[in-house]
């Protein structure tokens, strides 16, 4: 399921904003090919080329930049290249999803069983995928959190303590028990039930890496004793049969799943809910009306008050996020296997790009600015521009990589994420945030005003009613400038947008048809207290929101992503959920055999065309939406020129897809996976060349990490080194690799701005044993959001006795000299518990520890679409 745009906006779109010419922190300079409105080229085409061909196509000249990561060979084969420029970004991540719902009676599921859900941790080899399916050019990882992510801090002591490493032993000392417990039998090397065998159904992608790590994976299991049927799939096929359709069905056991990831997250909370709580929708089920779902009461609770900000504090947030993230462990529905740093290779004279770090050059930075000198038009490469499953539509569509690549050029979103910290800055909005959080509150004036779906109308709020916070925004930007096809912004879009969101959700009879998307919205519009427009331009919002950080407030007090004209969002409204000739999301679309709503496509585009025509014969628009506290917002004048612009705009492009960003879509061709973008260069258009360039980032780097063997109970030090930039730090662990327990661990001491000091004191390692040891050393920064991190290997001796200056006189009769006796090189080796509902689990399953391109508000927090 998907979460709309609208109600996503600020999840899955936060992507831009106008800054000073470079960031503080960014490297290189910028010139402008010219001072017009709009992007720097003129043109930018999208088109599809296999990733195994893709090397050959960029060096012939036939793109300027590959969107898609390149297998680990072709991107070492073109490094060093004449007029080829590799990027590196850690924009991708790969995970296992199983299928945890009950079979039918008389069969088993296996991974229905917790014990063997938890057993498949083990039986993962992260490290050969990462060291020679990816060659070096990935991390391994445990949780949704990788050092690319702030947030690598909070959960810092769950990882590196999680005892989660490959170990097919270990698992089948898990799985046998509990597969038996269960009622099945082990015939012939094969796991029975009932006098037949278990089959697994394991859907495999085919265009990566991820290839053979299915392979490896159902090795594993196949001398588990599960017999494994793998079917290898590309993207859409794959995607249709896993997202779009009841579980219970078990067209699928496992699932080799790929993520694209768009900006760097300072303080998560999307991630956590869309990789773990059920209520977001990204997990088994998906939250769709007819589906079995996975339920966790504790994990929606938990991602609720982070994604909500029902906390009083960092320490409880971090406290909350630590909590939740050990209970998804403990559940291992979503086993993550590897953060990947892709290889995205361009035209070296390709000037302007700004890399985010996360995405690399693929951020909304870049192709505001982009150019190559000389040349007016830019060619990006994907691996498809449209698949079966790619859908174009701002409420329950934009679920790929594929169409989100070239949708984010073409909409400004109000607020964004700065492409280095993490943290959500203006983009096209200004605001002013006052907070009584997280313990007051204020009150909601009584002229503020809210949806009330059963009287269709905006009425005043209930007296006496009280909000945590109030953020006023200021829409100059927006209306003070056009949409593509030529009409004003105004406030009549941002309130039709607000509306529409409110509607789906409290409305009883849309929320039957686009279940999903009404139930995922409904915890997070529970929060939004009142609206008022304070002038032309201003909107004030009241919130039930608090955060740390008042961006964030900023941030999910955004009430829409203002994306399409309300003319368009009204006729779709009306195809819907009037005419029901079309659905918003795939899995309504499915269950009422009604075509899945795509803007770009002839088929779809045409009936909201054709219904704007008859809209307009009519002469009618949605007056009770566009009037508020009495007054009309939109004249029926207006409305008939927007209707005429609409259909003018199809008439010469035959597709429907208006927005407001530096570029318009004028060609989407399917079959020849292809996209042509037009720059928008309307004198309204606020921004220019140059006011998006960030260059890259100056990252954190541990340049040293100085320090003796530790001394058995004497004080032992080591002390870091760091090269940055910022308010910098470094914390530490020790782990025994023995036994795999933390030693000790905490924050250095700071010594001077990249020195730090990390003393272990004699009450710690008088408890050690000679042998070796792993100090893992992280670094962060406020100007960065990503962590650096280093092992070093470190040996515990016993204590050397000095020798005593003036020489002592032996007794006369000395005692007898026992023998030394020689402790173990390494001590003894502790095997973990295997994992169960009691404490000590060893997942990190069970301590008490802490998911929308997304859902509702925001543009960005959505931090991941599928691959």
């Amino acid at each position: 399921m998907r979460l709309p745009l609208t109600i996503i906006a600020v999840f899955l779109a936060l992507l831009m904003m106008s800054l000073p010419l470079t960031s503080v922190l960014g490297q290189g300079a910028y010139v402008p090919p010219h001072q017009r409105p709009g992007p720097a080229v003129d043109t930018l085409r999208f088109r599809s080329f296999n990733v195994d061909t893709a090397p050959a196509e960029i060096r012939a000249g036939q793109m300027d930049l590959y969107y898609f990561q390149l297998k680990v060979a072709a991107a070492r084969e073109l490094r060093n290249v004449e007029g080829i420029k590799i990027y590196e970004a850690p924009s991708s991540s790969i995970s296992l999803l199983l299928n945890p719902a009950p079979a039918p009676e008389g069969q088993l599921n296996p991974f229905s069983i917790k014990e063997v859900r938890q057993a498949m941790q083990y039986i993962i080899n992260r490290d050969f995928i990462v060291d020679e399916l990816y060659g070096g050019m990935a991390v391994p990882m445990i949780t949704h959190v990788s050092p690319f992510d702030h947030d690598y801090l909070t959960l810092y002591n769950q990882i590196r303590g999680s005892r989660i490493t490959f170990d097919p032993g270990f698992a089948r000392s898990i799985i046998d028990p509990a597969m038996t417990q269960a009622g099945a039998v082990m015939e012939d090397g094969r796991w029975t039930f009932d006098g037949r065998p278990i089959r697994l159904r394991f859907i495999v992608r085919v265009e990566d890496e991820r290839r053979e790590v299915g392979d490896l994976i159902r090795a594993e299991l196949e001398n588990l004793g599960f017999a494994v049927d793998p079917i290898f799939q590309q993207f859409a096929p794959a995607i249709f049969t896993v997202y779009s359709n009841d579980p219970q069905l078990f067209g699928w056991h496992m699932y080799t799943e790929g993520w694209g990831r768009s900006v760097p997250e300072r303080f998560d909370s999307g991630s956590l809910n869309q990789f773990c709580a059920p209520w977001l929708g990204s997990m088994p089920g998906y939250q769709e009306l007819g589906f079995w779902q996975y339920e966790n009461a504790a994990l929606d609770d938990l991602g609720q008050r982070i994604f909500t900000g029902d906390f009083a504090s960092q320490e409880e947030r971090d406290s909350l996020y630590s909590e939740a993230t050990g209970l998804c462990l403990d559940e291992s529905v979503r086993l993550w296997i590897a953060n990947i740093v892709t290889s995205l290779p361009a035209n070296s004279e390709l000037t302007g790009v700004s890399e985010d770090i996360i995405s690399g050059p693929k951020s909304l930075w870049t192709q505001r600015d982009a150019y190559i000198p000389g040349r007016t038009d830019l060619t990006i490469g994907n691996l498809w521009v449209w698949t079966a499953t790619t859908t174009w539509n701002p409420v329950g569509g934009f679920g790929d990589v594929y169409s989100v690549d070239i949708w984010r050029n073409m909409f400004d979103p109000p607020i964004t994420r700065h492409p280095f910290t993490g943290l959500p800055i203006p983009y096209r909005v200004a605001y002013d945030v006052e907070t009584a959080g997280p313990t007051g509150s204020l009150d909601v004036p009584s002229d503020a005003f809210v949806w009330d779906a059963g009287s269709g109308s905006w009425d005043r709020v209930t007296p006496g009613t009280r909000a945590t916070s109030k953020v006023v925004f200021d829409y100059s930007k927006y209306f003070s400038s056009k949409w593509h096809h030529g009409e004003p912004i105004t406030m009549a879009d941002l309130i039709y947008s607000i509306y529409q969101t409110f509607d789906i959700t409290y409305n009883d009879e849309k929320a039957g048809i686009e279940f999903a998307i009404s139930t995922v919205s409904k915890p997070i519009l529970d929060t939004f207290k009142g609206f008022r427009i304070l002038s032309d331009t201003e909107l004030e919002v009241y919130i039930d929101f608090w955060h740390f950080a008042p961006e964030y407030i900023a941030e999910f007090a955004t009430p829409s992503s203002l994306t399409m004209p309300w003319e368009v969002l009204y006729a779709m409204d009306k195809l819907i959920f009037e005419d029901r000739k079309a659905a918003y999301s795939q899995t309504a679309a499915a269950r009422f055999s009604v075509p899945w709503l795509s803007l770009v496509t002839d088929r779809d585009a045409r009936l909201v065309r054709n219904l704007l025509r008859d809209i307009q014969s009519e002469g009618i628009f949605p007056l009770d939406v566009l009037t508020v506290d009495g007054e009309q917002l939109v004249t029926r004048a207006e409305a008939t020129s927007r209707y005429e612009s609409t259909l003018s705009w199809f008439d010469e492009y035959g597709l429907l897809v208006i927005s407001n960003g530096p570029f318009q879509l004028v060609i989407y061709d399917p079959p020849a996976q292809f996209a042509e973008l037009r720059a928008f260069r309307d004198p309204t258009y606020p921004f220019k060349p140059g006011q998006f360039f960030f260059g890259s980032a100056d990252l954190l780097e541990i340049a040293r990490v100085d320090g003796e063997k530790i001394q058995i109970g004497e004080q032992s030090n080591f002390r870091v080194t760091l090269r940055g930039e910022g308010d910098l730090g470094v914390r530490y662990i020790l782990i025994d690799p023995s036994s795999g327990d933390i030693v000790i661990s905490g924050d250095a001491t700071r010594e001077s701005d990249l020195e730090f000091l990390i003393s272990l004191p004699p009450s710690v390692t008088s408890e050690l044993r000679v042998g070796l040891y792993r100090l893992f050393v992280a670094a962060f920064s406020d100007q960065i959001s990503s962590i650096q991190e280093r092992e070093e290997i470190v040996e515990a001796t016993n204590a050397v006795v000095p020798p005593l200056e003036e020489p002592i006189e032996p007794p006369v009769d000395p005692p007898p000299i026992e023998p030394p006796v020689e402790p173990p090189a390494n001590g003894p080796v502790d095997r973990p518990e295997p994992p169960g509902e009691a404490a000590g689990l060893p997942l990190g399953l069970i301590i008490p520890v802490a998911v929308a391109g997304i859902v509702i508000l925001v543009g960005v927090v959505l931090v991941r679409r599928r691959k």
